[in-house]
């Protein structure tokens, strides 16, 4: 850090540019701190002469990992001299440009250093404008696919479009290095996500993408989560199988090691007893001398002698005999090792039948195995006793030879004949066991590779179904918006019927009313009641048609919803069949309520006829004219009463519409439970 302040003022004093006091005080705070591998300059303010004596710095600098100029209010000039230093440097692996505003030139030179540096790891771009400039934003594309370093890229807020987004689809095809892309809040839409989608099919390293904020829609959205989630399964698996094989690798070279020192260990002993034999050869030759010696002394030891040769002859027989089911045991370790063989062939063919469980069986296979090597370590061992214990035998019988030492040569040539014969068949089985080994690996290895061709074609036909059920669902959601708007032109003709004659009826009933009021002065209070109840019944006709509209654009409301938003479908349906039931209980209390009227009615005809006996014979032509407004008010009741009745009937219409649609749609399914 000292190197790096000392190297920035030295720079700034050759150049004739005055050093900025924050930049040195920040580097002395990170060198007095432990962060000596981050420089962070989040929020200065550098100029063009700051940044080309920075990009001189950073060209030779080797200490810095992570460097921050967020908020650094960069110019396009200056951005790109600070960039341009990066391009040879390699010990930056965090670089922050949050919040600079970068523009075309901006996104020229990181296009130039993506394509150039191989060691950044992480770039956070937020905030900045590098979808504006279409032709600049393909250069950082063509940057980020040949870039074979960078493993997280973020990108949120750069006004990125759908063009920017097939050209970042377009890197994203050639690039296999980065896993985390975010792209929030952008306006990539629905051309843009399927670039992405489609680049996403060959691309098999992107594990983490994030596309909120994007008016992407819905099935879309889930097609490029699930698309990613795939990918990072794939790649979870892939390094549970790395590990795998690496276990296995690590453990079949742990038993060639086992099986070169047991090797070696047998050379061991069978240079010892070379060495043994010679010395009990120079040592029976010495006896030899001497005996020849005490021949000539001794003749009457011929007959002892005699004895003795036979003795071992029988003893020689004897060792021959167990060098025979030596043999045999040797024999039978071999039927078993054929034996296993033959078992781990069952075995292989039992895991290539049951791919799902072949993990496990690899898993019983290697203990399997181990418990094998345990058994032929221990048989090993007990064979070497018994060659121990039978080295001890004919040490001791060697011994007791004297006279027969050319008999004793030959059948030691023949005993190390029958041990090189042993070495080269031991040699020959250890390298049958680790050709075996390699062909097993070789053979899951390809197990592993065909089951995920398996796994792609079932994906690439899963993508295939899932377009044929897009293309059913805009033929329903065509055919359903035709239907409404059907049902809308109708809901219009009903409605301006109605009024009409509900215009006509009011006037003809204040003409009425009118003639009424010059007639007679006593009923003008009657009269005057009257006006008012039907002017109540004009402000509930009126709000009755206000909430036929805001029903309209409710529908249409819903309309747009549906069309924009999947995912609260279900939701909406659930609102407006809420919203439908308290209309319904509204239209209920309204009915109460013209009861009430018409309870009114009745008593106000009690009150006429109570007035009409005092005053008969003026109103004998009023009564008539009254009873004719009763009955028009009688047929105007059963009119609206039919409306409301049809009302509901298209309500209910419309209702069954939209839990059909709901229920025919995909989404159908998990509207279901909370139905």
């Amino acid at each position: 850090m000292e190197d790096f302040r000392r190297a920035y003022l030295r720079l700034c004093k050759e150049g004739g540019v005055e050093p900025q006091e924050s930049i040195v005080a920040q580097l002395h705070e990170s060198r007095v701190s432990t962060q000596a591998c981050r420089l962070d300059l989040c929020g200065q303010s550098l100029s063009v002469e700051t940044c080309s004596v920075l990009a001189r710095v950073l060209h030779n600098d080797t200490e810095f990992t992570e460097v921050s100029f967020s908020d650094c209010m960069l110019s396009e000039e200056g951005a790109k001299v600070l960039l341009s230093g990066l391009f040879a440097n390699t010990a930056v692996k965090v670089l922050d440009l949050k919040g600079n505003n970068l523009r075309s030139q901006g996104a020229e030179v990181l296009g130039k250093l993506l394509a150039r540096n191989k060691t950044l790891r992480r770039l956070v771009l937020e905030w900045n404008a590098l979808g504006v400039w279409d032709e600049a934003f393909s250069i950082f594309c063509e940057g980020l696919g040949s870039n074979s370093g960078l493993t997280h890229l973020d990108l949120r807020n750069n006004q990125i479009n759908h063009q920017g987004a097939s050209e970042l689809a377009l890197a994203l095809k050639r690039n296999n290095t980065v896993e985390v892309l975010d792209l929030r809040w952008n306006n990539i839409g629905l051309l843009g996500g399927r670039s992405l989608l489609e680049a996403l099919q060959k691309n098999k390293s992107v594990r983490q993408l994030e596309t909120a904020g994007n008016n992407i829609p819905g099935d879309t959205f889930r097609a490029l989560e699930q698309s990613s989630g795939h990918n990072s399964d794939r790649q979870s698996t892939l390094r549970e199988s790395r590990s795998r094989t690496q276990v296995l690798n690590k453990e079949i070279h742990k038993l060639k090691e086992a099986k070169g020192r047991q090797f070696l260990n047998l050379m061991e002993t069978i240079d010892r007893q070379r060495e043994e034999m010679g010395h009990s050869n120079r040592s029976t030759s010495i006896q030899i001398g001497q005996l020849q010696e005490a021949l000539n002394e001794r003749k009457s030891a011929v007959n002892s002698l005699t004895a003795k040769l036979q003795m071992t002859e029988a003893a020689l027989a004897l060792s021959e005999q167990k060098n025979h089911n030596m043999g045999e045991l040797l024999t039978r370790v071999k039927d078993e090792k054929e034996q296993e063989r033959e078992r781990q062939s069952r075995e292989r063919k039992k895991a290539q039948e049951d791919s799902v469980l072949r993990e496990g069986k690899l898993l019983r296979e290697t203990q399997n195995m181990t418990e094998t090597n345990i058994q032929l370590r221990n048989k090993v061992e007990e064979l070497e006793r018994r060659c121990k214990s039978q080295q001890q035998q004919i040490f001791e019988v060697k011994q007791e030879l004297t006279n027969s030492t050319a008999e004793l040569k030959l059948r030691l040539a023949q005993t190390e004949d029958r041990l090189e014969i042993e070495k080269r068949r031991s040699k020959q089985a250890l390298e049958d066991m680790d050709g075996l080994r390699q062909k097993e690996v070789e053979q899951v290895n390809r197990h592993l590779e065909e089951s995920e061709r398996a796994l792609q074609e079932r994906i690439f036909k899963l993508e295939g179904q899932r377009i044929q059920l897009e293309e059913e669902l805009s033929k329903a959601k065509a055919a359903c918006v035709t239907e409404r708007a059907q049902a809308e032109e109708e809901l219009g003709r009903v409605r301006s019927q109605v009024r009409l004659e509900e215009q006509e009826h009011v006037s003809s009933v204040e003409e009425k009313l009118r003639s009424v009021r010059s007639s007679l002065q006593e009923v003008q209070l009657h009269c005057s009641q009257q006006k008012q109840t039907i002017s109540e019944l004009q402000a509930k006709n009126s709000q009755q048609s206000i909430e036929m509209d805001g029903l309209r654009r409710r529908v249409e409301e819903l309309q747009q919803e549906l069309a924009g938003k999947d995912q609260e479908r279900v939701a909406e349906v659930s609102r407006v069949r809420v919203e439908l039931q308290e209309q319904i209980g509204r239209l209920q209390a309204e009915r109460t309520a013209q009861g009430g009227l018409k309870e009114k009615i009745s008593a106000l005809e009690r009150e006429v006829k109570v007035l009409s006996s005092n005053h008969r014979e003026a109103l004998l032509d009023k009564e008539s004219e009254m009873s004719s407004m009763l009955e028009k008010l009688r047929l105007r009741d059963a009119e609206i009463q039919r409306m409301k009745e049809d009302e509901a009937n298209r309500a209910s219409y419309l209702q069954s519409a939209i839990l059909t649609y709901v229920q025919g749609s995909p989404l159908g399914h998990f509207s279901s439970p909370k139905k």
